[in-house]
């Protein structure tokens, strides 16, 4: 398990904030394919027309697909973890319990179109996995980094807030995370008195998990047996852990792995256990007698997943050294099935078939006889399996390597390729990024879409090629831990980017009005909310016309519309077009608010019921106020003087003052200002900032207004007989004095700008 950053905002961060991030997850994919690593498989039989099979991914979503005979489509998205589902169960007749390195338990309604019911917090670390009692299925164990082990009651778990408490949330009553058209719950098989699970629950603190204490480090695997009455546990103390769910005390602890364990099963009674480990080995272990009875040595390298038939007589097992294996327990004989070209990370048995989950977005589905195992060992190729683990590293060695029994899988659900690379332009605007398939691409984050699919060209080649000389502040950062673009949002740091709306292409704004790009950015995601939010009933309309709650939002007086950007009342909740997010592959906001904890959800589906309890205030407080909270100074300080040598005279001796986006041709108009109008100096502050209304402000210098407004670049009507240098280099009218700074003057000091007449011009 990685242990990188989660791509939400928890508790367990390493990273310091003292606001609620916001990010954004960018796609341009099916919404109907994963984009990461499958961590998860689940099946379902049904009695209905197909069964269905549920995935979890990397890419922090569930999927459930229809099974057909060689058909599989996606029915269902659920969408609510905010970093990697780790493992997936199925609990009663229709509940779905996922676990995610976002540290929560999520229950679903399985049959739905993907309502989480409840959100379960009680581990410290990321989730890793799960186990579930087959046959008294309302009992679910999880365990994690933190060492911990919890054990379920679900049934309890999930009943109204009223009734529960601590450690866990009502997603159906909150909007982010609920629906209220989700379909009716069908009963959870009850406990039977004879399995009952003592709740440790009292009547102030709501429902508490049983905690079974022990570990000591990180859990990795767990399995139950199917009456709930014995659950075994494993990670990187290299030991099997035997427990009583029931009570939470140990039984016993079984040695003999020299590595992690990655991966349990227990036989039905509960007699027989499976571990697979890094050590390369699968052990046989018999609980009554204590000890491990077989160990297997098919793999050269970690185990990491393990299916068994239903008699317990045969299993398969697949992980880093990208084979699947069946093998005898009984008679030792071993058959390699398929080479993958991924590690394996899950399996999943469907009847004759197996479904094969990877660190690849695909997931396969290869023959397995898994109601007659005996069927793929008479195709040959089987061998026996050794006792100890460097025992088939030696085979391999000698060229003896066994040939696959089959080539080709029977079916493949699509995927999308994950993101591995990125790089974010110097314009602040665009990302280019490389996929596992090798296409690069250019993503405008603005809007969330591709502008540019340069197709399988060398990375680095287009980087340079994409370079442009312009220096903009760093207003957002961008992670690819989910297979695809996330743009963090942190304030105040993410409000210090401006540009003019000439350069943004925007019209119906004065050409040299600042745009602030993250504010326009959080009104193009939250449009559609702000728009649900308006029509819902009773809702107040604010001065610029936006719904307000009128609850804590009122408290903090979010009902003022004058924003701080150049101190101009900006009314207008306008989405302008270079940050209009796409509806067809709509982005999904991850963020969180006063309650409830991180959340995630597409911008299309949020209802407008969310309020202060989901959203940042500074978000609230920028899309509904335009209001934008106190920044580092957005100023750029510098010295205008001569060319050394010049007879021209100087037009101020103190320190001036501009915005860090202002162009030099509006420098070059200051001048000309200057000296052709013979302005006085009066129009200059003692503080060397240009004084508002006057031909000295830069700004809007008055002699190049007319033709700046009307479309034209001031210098090509004007054609200055000015320039200006900086360390002897002539300046581009087009520069902006942050990229002056930041790629010709290249020091600490105030910046230093010279100015001269060109002659014949």
């Amino acid at each position: 398990m990685h242990r990188v950053g989660s791509a939400g905002n928890n508790a367990n961060s390493n990273r310091p904030r003292k606001e609620k991030r916001l990010t954004y997850v960018l796609s341009d994919a099916d919404d109907t394919k994963h984009c990461a690593g499958i961590n998860c498989l689940k099946v379902l039989k049904s009695s209905d027309l197909c069964d269905y099979l549920f995935t979890g991914s990397r890419d922090g979503t569930l999927k459930r697909w229809a099974l057909g005979e060689n058909a599989a489509s996606c029915s269902a998205t659920f969408e609510s973890h905010v970093d990697w589902v780790n493992d997936a169960i199925l609990a009663g007749d229709n509940t779905l319990v996922s676990c995610s390195s976002d540290t929560t338990l999520k229950t679903w309604n399985c049959l739905s179109e993907g309502t989480c019911t409840r959100t379960l917090r009680q581990h410290s670390d990321y989730v890793t996995c799960l186990a579930a009692a087959e046959k008294n299925s309302n009992i679910v164990a999880s365990g994690g980094l933190g060492g911990e082990v919890f054990i379920w009651d679900i049934e309890a778990a999930v009943t109204p807030l009223s009734k529960s408490g601590d450690g866990m949330e009502d997603d159906c009553s909150n909007g982010v995370n609920g629906s209220a058209n989700s379909l009716p719950m069908i009963s959870l098989r009850t406990i039977s008195s004879s399995n009952s699970i003592s709740s440790h629950s009292t009547q102030s603190h709501g429902y508490i998990p049983i905690a079974a204490k022990g570990h000591k480090e990180s859990v990795y695997a767990l399995a139950m047996n199917d009456s709930g009455t014995l659950l075994v546990s494993g990670g990187t103390e290299k030991v099997v852990r035997v427990w009583d769910p029931r009570t939470g005390s140990k039984n016993m602890k079984l040695r003999g792995h020299t590595d992690n364990i990655r991966a349990l099963l227990l036989d039905s009674t509960g007699r027989l256990c499976l571990s697979g480990s890094s050590d390369s080995m699968i052990r046989l272990w018999d609980l009554g007698q204590q000890r491990c009875v077989h160990s297997y040595a098919v793999h050269t390298d970690s185990v990491w997943a393990l299916a068994s038939t239903p008699t317990f007589s045969h299993v398969y097992s697949g992980g880093r050294d990208l084979s699947l294996y069946l093998t005898d327990l009984g008679t030792r004989e071993s058959v390699l099935l398929c080479m993958k070209e991924h590690p394996i990370l899950q399996l999943a048995l469907h009847d004759d078939s197996i479904w094969v989950a990877t660190t690849d977005s695909l997931i396969h589905r290869w023959p397995a006889g898994g109601c007659n195992p005996q069927k793929v060992f008479q195709r040959g190729g089987t061998f026996l399996a050794g006792n100890l683990s460097f025992a088939r590293a030696r085979v391999s060695l000698e060229g003896s390597t066994p040939v696959p029994a089959y080539r080709v899988p029977t079916f493949t659900i699509p995927g999308t390729p994950a993101i591995v690379q990125h790089e974010i332009l110097n314009n602040r605007r665009h990302v280019l990024t490389k996929d596992t398939a090798g296409s690069v691409k250019l993503w405008e984050i603005t809007r969330g879409i591709v502008v540019e699919d340069y197709g399988k060209v060398s990375f680095e080649e287009k980087k340079e090629q994409l370079f442009e000389m312009v220096s903009i502040p760093a207003w957002f950062t961008v992670d690819t831990r989910l297979g695809s673009l996330s743009i963090h949002l942190d304030t105040p740091q993410c409000f210090s980017a401006e540009m003019y709306s000439v350069d943004l292409n925007i019209t119906g704004k004065p050409e040299d009005d600042k745009v602030n790009l993250a504010r326009e950015t959080l009104k193009g995601l939250l449009a559609h909310w702000l728009t649900k939010r308006r029509q819902r009933p009773g809702s107040q309309a604010s001065s610029n016309g936006d719904a307000l709650s009128g609850r804590d939002i009122t408290m903090r007086n979010l009902t003022h519309s004058r924003s701080e950007v150049d101190g101009i009342v900006e009314n207008d909740s306008m989405v302008y077009p270079p940050f209009e997010f796409s509806t067809v592959s709509p982005p999904s906001i991850i963020t969180e608010g006063s309650q409830g904890g991180p959340w995630r959800k597409k911008i299309t589906e949020l209802d407008g019921t969310e309020d202060e309890k989901d959203f940042p205030l500074w978000v609230l407080d920028c899309v509904l106020n335009n209001r934008l909270p106190p920044r580092e100074n957005t100023k750029c300080s510098f010295y205008l003087h001569p060319c050394e040598g010049s007879t021209t005279q100087m037009l101020t001796q103190g320190k001036l003052s501009a915005p860090r986006i202002l162009r030099i041709h509006k420098v070059v108009n200051y001048v000309l200002e200057k000296m052709v109008l013979d302005k006085s100096s009066d129009n200059v502050n003692t503080d060397g900032t240009f004084a508002p209304g006057h031909g000295g402000q830069l700004q809007h210098s008055a002699v190049g207004d007319l033709s700046f407004r009307s479309g034209l670049k001031p210098w090509q009507k004007l054609r200055p007989s000015i320039e200006i240098l900086c360390n002897n280099q002539v300046l581009s009218p087009d520069m902006s004095l942050a990229t002056v700074r930041a790629y010709i003057w290249k020091k600490p000091e105030d910046l230093v700008l010279n100015y001269r007449i060109v002659q014949g011009k």
